[in-house]
């Protein structure tokens, strides 16, 4: 049947307008944060709120064979499956999360604030508005698009849980048991991600893994004054920068762990080389530094290969240290850095965070009370480009919609989810798409979604499903 994209992505922009974006705004306001960084989730029911909020926006949106169910398993963080009948062959899985990073209001710009939508187009600001609460507004709306348009699609299972942003550590058990449930997918498609700009489609092909926990050094029992020990007690900070050492070449950033490598062969360096005839200057042009500072890569090919393919180390929190307003003059008792390493796909996460915890911890300097606890791993993700009726789809649908072709690219970033949902369903097509792109901060101030490419995105997956079922 053929399938007239322009109607599409009208009625999509409708739909938007009328109905999504008035719900993402009150998303927007729940503050929602993942299991890790709230450990009282489950009193504060934050995150079963969201959960209520989608729910009642899906019982408005008259999708027939849609029905959808809250699944908890003990005492982990709850996940929704929807589904919504087939009225053609296939089946094809969704993913999306609801759950939050934390956020500072007084880093955000006047008139913003994390809980507070705001619109000021292009743009929706609010914490959660691209990553990812946006996810599965979409999603559904793609398959509603195709109902009204007498269009068959696949049966399809949405799974949206609450935990992605914690390394999803409470989604395994939920995969096994509702294994039935979600069927035998030809397809998984996951919003979570994006490219380089707002012009083209974007399809992920790969995605980094992620490993972190706290490496903490004690050397005292409490604070002494620092000019009576300073010079024989060493510092916790300076054992911290020790060991440090041990890890990552700080004149570098090279991560100094064998087992995060991997070889980067010619393909991977030809994409790269590609992918930057394109994105050119923007790559860098697009974060926030100061004037000054210049990148670490060489080019813009270099750096979109360090940004994907290789491992990278960041200090993402300390505990220990006063504000420096109320400091004194006094040698602490310890220093915690929270450790986040980016690793490329293809290692094994759950072994090389044991060998940084072997590094770390042995043959402690001075003797000091060295622990590193990991608190959180996930592989990263490596899937071949779509191909047959599926590809052709997007590929129609995209230059119609954006006159340019839809383009392959890498997220330095990490969906645990794609790891594990390969490992389930190895011959499934896999597409990682999105609306995030430059300037979109996901899990730092100003976090914005991009409202007209996530509108046009719901018209071009609309026809990219219908295809499943050709």
């Amino acid at each position: 049947m053929e399938i007239d994209l322009e109607t599409l992505a009208k009625r999509s922009d409708e739909i938007w307008e009328e109905s999504i974006l008035p719900s993402l705004m009150e998303f927007i306001s729940i503050p929602a944060l993942s299991p890790l960084f709230e450990p009282k989730w489950a009193e504060l029911e934050e995150l079963d709120a969201t959960i209520d909020l989608f729910c009642a926006w899906l019982d408005d949106q008259e999708i027939a064979g849609l029905s959808h169910e809250v699944h908890r398993i003990n005492d982990k963080s709850p996940v929704l499956l929807v589904t919504i009948e087939g009225t053609g062959p296939g089946e094809v899985i969704f993913y999306s999360h609801l759950d939050k990073q934390p956020s500072k209001p007084e880093l955000w710009s006047e008139g913003l604030h994390p809980l507070k939508a705001v619109r000021r187009d292009p743009w929706l600001f609010g914490r959660g508005s691209v990553d990812d609460g946006y996810g599965g507004y979409l999603c559904v709306t793609s398959i509603r698009l195709l109902q009204e348009a007498g269009i068959p699609h696949p049966r399809c299972s949405f799974l949206i849980e609450t935990c992605e942003e914690s390394g999803s550590f409470d989604l395994p058990p939920y995969l096994d048991a509702l294994t039935e449930q979600l069927g035998n997918p030809d397809m998984i498609v996951v919003l979570d991600s994006g490219g380089p700009d707002y012009d083209h489609i974007w399809m992920t092909e790969a995605l980094r893994g992620l490993v972190s926990g706290t490496l903490s050094v004690r050397v005292s029992h409490e604070g002494i004054h620092s000019g009576t020990s300073g010079g024989t007690i060493p510092s916790s900070f300076r054992v911290q920068r020790m060991l440090l050492d041990r890890v990552e070449d700080s004149s570098t950033g090279e991560v100094l762990i064998p087992e995060m490598h991997i070889e980067i062969g010619e393909d991977i360096r030809e994409k790269a080389a590609a992918l930057a005839a394109v994105v050119g200057d923007s790559m860098w042009e697009q974060f926030p530094t100061v004037d000054t500072l210049v990148p670490v890569a060489n080019s813009t090919e270099d750096m979109i290969i360090a940004m994907n393919w290789q491992p990278t180390l960041s200090i993402i929190g300390a505990d220990g240290m006063p504000s420096v307003q109320v400091a004194g003059n006094v040698l602490r008792t310890n220093t915690d850095l929270k450790l986040s390493f980016r690793i490329p796909p293809g290692v094994d996460s759950e072994s090389v965070i044991l060998n940084a915890k072997q590094i770390l911890e042995s043959n402690p300097p001075y003797g000091a009370e060295v622990t590193f606890s990991p608190d959180s791993c996930a592989d990263g993700f490596h899937a071949p480009p779509l191909g047959g009726k599926v590809n052709e789809a997007i590929n129609e649908a995209a230059m119609t919609l954006t006159g340019l072709p839809p383009l392959a690219s890498w997220t330095g970033g990490t969906i645990p989810f794609m790891a594990m949902m390969q490992s389930k369903y190895p011959a499934a097509m896999f597409l990682c798409t999105g609306s995030s792109g430059p300037g979109n901060n996901a899990h730092g101030p100003d976090e914005k979604l991009h409202i007209p490419s996530s509108k046009r995105l719901t018209a071009v997956l609309s026809a990219t499903i219908a295809a499943v079922s050709e």
